[in-house]
């Protein structure tokens, strides 16, 4: 049997696979994040330990782990986790969607071989940034930071004893040469950092280290088990649901959105604000579009009109022409392809004849449409797709698969129930450590519907798409 653990946000979840991929057992905790002040975000990682403990305690309970051979760790990127020479942690981890080092981010930004190097712009809540914030305003914590590790390779610390890192994850720090697979020295030292303070790198699917005697003896697996390299959340979900190969995508609706592409080469094009990062297995990349609001613009719209999400994409019946209503989802800015955190959204075309329908619509064309945002985005890169897996809440609405295939001009295909999600892909990867597997074993999930599109709606999509676009410069000055 093989373990996933995957250290979400908001929770952390654990999975464990047999040789055959079905699972097993499952466990889940929660976690809290504390805002500081306005635009930080911030978790201790004790509390990390902590969950993991109580999953790793669940999954135990729920089966025998004695024939574990593999864990593999999955978790949100970005986090700067910071250790003192005994490994004490100096501050709670600042997190992704912490938005305190922006100037600082503009500032690397503005410095072209952060770009040329890491093949994405330096965002706020990336690595680095965090780091250059500490350095100004916290200088004596900055001073004793001898090693910083993103979240999940935290957790490798407890579980292994290890300072290690994958690419995957590594690729999101800002400090990484994306192409090579390894830390760039250049962009360490602009930042006043080495290589000596940086976790040694390994692959997803390689090994990282071997499982403390003292927690299996805990948990009842065997000694030596093995922990693999791992990845980045979405990079460990790409492996679960089978997106590791060029053409491959999977397109997730969530609170936010992500269009992931997988990639058999390094295709960087930062001003599109595409996200160009390495994957979880050897010799392969990936590239996102990541939108902001995604079922999180329905349930805004929900509370407006005492709706539920359900509700209102179950009136809704055919796939229709987009109307004269239109809706732009920027409800807090927009990452790809706007990189803009000032831009809002808006209601155009409202009429007499708009009702609840016609509003529900214009809510998931607006989504849609930004997914066709992070499309040609990605195929400004020279990536193209030749089909979308559904994952996410939202692909509950058949409308809106729909409408996506139509608008994207592929088929979506919707998995049967099932969560093949992070914890599973860093199950796949911890298989793949243990027994020299690759990429083979990365297969899709079982497939419950292939929703192809409308053609007769091309046309209508393609025009509704170029208004979105209008209006979408035409309210970036007045919002």
């Amino acid at each position: 049997m093989y373990i996933g653990l995957d250290l979400g946000t908001s929770g952390l979840k654990g999975v464990v696979i047999d040789e055959n991929q079905g699972v097993v057992a499952e466990a889940t905790a929660s976690l809290a994040v504390s805002r500081p002040a306005e635009g930080q975000s911030e978790q201790s990682p004790a509390d990390w330990i902590a969950a993991a403990e109580t999953v790793m305690d669940g999954l135990a309970r729920r089966t025998s782990l004695a024939a574990v051979k593999g864990l593999g760790l999955s978790g949100q990127m970005h986090g700067a986790t910071l250790l003192d020479a005994a490994d004490e942690v100096l501050r709670p981890c600042i997190l992704w969607n912490d938005t305190r080092a922006h100037a600082e981010a503009a500032v690397l930004d503005g410095d072209p071989m952060f770009r040329r190097i890491t093949g994405n712009i330096v965002f706020p809540g990336f690595t680095a940034p965090k780091l250059d914030w500490l350095r100004l305003h916290e200088p004596q914590l900055w001073q004793r930071v001898a090693r910083v590790l993103l979240p999940k390779d935290y957790l490798r610390l407890w579980l292994t004893g290890e300072h290690v890192a994958e690419m995957s994850d590594a690729a999101g720090t800002s400090w990484f040469d994306t192409g090579a697979r390894d830390w760039s020295d250049d962009l360490l030292a602009a930042t006043g950092l080495s290589r000596a303070q940086m976790p040694r790198l390994v692959e997803g699917s390689e090994v990282s280290g071997v499982l403390r005697a003292e927690l299996a003896r805990r948990w009842g697996l065997p000694e030596g088990v093995v922990v693999a390299g791992g990845g980045g959340d979405n990079a460990a979900s790409g492996v679960g649901v089978g997106v590791v190969r060029a053409g491959d995508a999977f397109v997730s609706l969530g609170t936010s959105g992500v269009l992931f592409a997988a990639n058999d080469g390094y295709q960087p094009a930062p001003e599109t604000a595409v996200h160009t990062f390495c994957h979880a297995l050897p010799q392969t990349w990936h590239q996102m579009g990541v939108i902001l609001a995604a079922t999180d613009a329905l349930n805004w719209y929900g509370r407006f009109v005492d709706r539920d999400a359900a509700a209102l994409t179950s009136e809704l019946g055919a796939v229709q022409a987009p109307g004269k209503t239109l809706f732009l989802p920027y409800l807090g800015g927009e990452r790809t392809p706007l990189n803009d955190a000032a831009v809002r959204g808006a209601f155009i075309g409202l009429e007499h004849a708009t009702d609840r329908t016609a509003g529900t619509r214009a809510v998931l064309e607006g989504v849609t449409f930004a997914f066709r945002d992070c499309r040609d985005a990605l195929a400004a890169t020279g990536t193209r797709l030749e089909r979308l897996i559904a994952v996410g809440g939202g692909s509950r609405s058949a409308y809106w698969l729909q409408a996506i295939a139509t608008a994207l001009g592929v088929p979506v295909l919707l998995p049967e129930a099932g969560d093949f999600g992070g914890a599973f892909g860093a199950a796949r990867l911890a298989l793949m450590a243990a027994t020299g597997a690759g990429a083979e074993i990365a297969t899709l999930p079982p497939i419950a519907h292939v929703i192809e599109p409308v053609a007769a709606l091309s046309d209508a999509f393609d025009a509704g798409h170029a208004r979105f676009r209008a209006a979408q410069s035409a309210i970036r000055g007045l919002t």
